[in-house]
């Protein structure tokens, strides 16, 4: 063939992996920020004090996400015969561990960008307490497959996913939350002691954005034109290439850093009530 040649020596392993996988086909882009959360965890800790609730920095992450959606509504979206159909709201879904870390699965906070923190956390305590009682819409869900034999589970999954997705059929009469995933997927791992990770994309989920929350350690870094020791939390992120390019992703991750590392300045408003 012009302007290539045949490898004939190849090692065994080699001629095993060109047979493992099948040509890339997959639209999954990774990414990572490490954000310095100094400010975050102060303004957290007064609001458990103000409000009883054990707010956390995946609470956080979550309310920053959905602010920073609503900045580029148009990757809120899905895939559907090859065009784009853009979601109403900016739903976000937090995967809760339950059963000692052995399971999961989740509670989705609708129109979260409507949302101040607070609520938002009060709200995911409460689906988390459901989740963990395997009283949630996920775990119901989640349960409703296990009657489906193994060799058909893949089948019913893609099936129940085109009629969702591609067809609008509301299948929640029978136990499958409408668009359960929502528009972004926050995950932690941080608590499981892990510094960080890279989610992978759920196919029947048509989430096209994920954010895994690692474990936020002390690391040099700079801070008012010095170096000093400051509290850093690592972002694992996952994103579907057909729905967001370097670009977005680019407006997203800064109004996603702003409310982050300066909530006292992005969340002014809602700080004050």
């Amino acid at each position: 063939m012009r302007g290539f040649h045949r490898i004939e020596r190849m090692s065994s392993w080699r001629r095993l992996a060109l047979h493992a996988w099948r040509a890339p086909d997959d639209p999954t882009v990774h990414g990572s920020l490490e954000l310095d959360v100094g400010e975050a965890l102060e303004v957290l800790r007064e609001l458990r004090a103000r409000s009883g609730l054990k707010l956390t920095v995946t609470h956080l992450v979550g309310r920053a996400i959905a602010l920073a959606i609503r900045e580029r509504p148009e990757v809120n979206a899905i895939v559907r015969f090859g065009r784009v159909y853009q979601r109403e709201t900016i739903d976000v879904f937090f995967q809760v561990a339950f059963e000692g870390g052995e399971n999961l699965a989740g509670h989705k906070v609708a129109r979260a960008d409507e949302k101040s923190l607070v609520d938002t956390a009060r709200e995911l305590v409460a689906g988390a307490g459901r989740v963990r009682k395997q009283e949630g819409e996920t775990v119901k869900a989640a349960s409703m497959f296990r009657l489906i034999p193994a060799p058909l589970i893949g089948v019913a999954l893609r099936a129940s996913t085109a009629l969702t997705y591609d067809l609008g059929v509301d299948l929640s009469r029978f136990g499958v939350p409408f668009d359960g995933f929502g528009s972004v997927m926050v995950t932690n791992v941080g608590g499981f002691g892990l510094t960080s990770g890279f989610p992978p994309i759920l196919p029947f989920s048509r989430c096209p954005l994920l954010i895994l929350v690692g474990e936020v350690q002390t690391r040099p870094a700079m801070f008012e034109g010095e170096i000093a020791a400051r509290p850093i939390l690592p972002l694992g992120i996952t994103f579907d290439h057909r729905l967001l390019d370097g670009y977005q992703a680019g407006v997203l991750a800064k109004r996603f850093r702003e409310v982050i590392e300066h909530p006292r300045v992005a969340l002014a408003d809602e700080l004050r009530g």
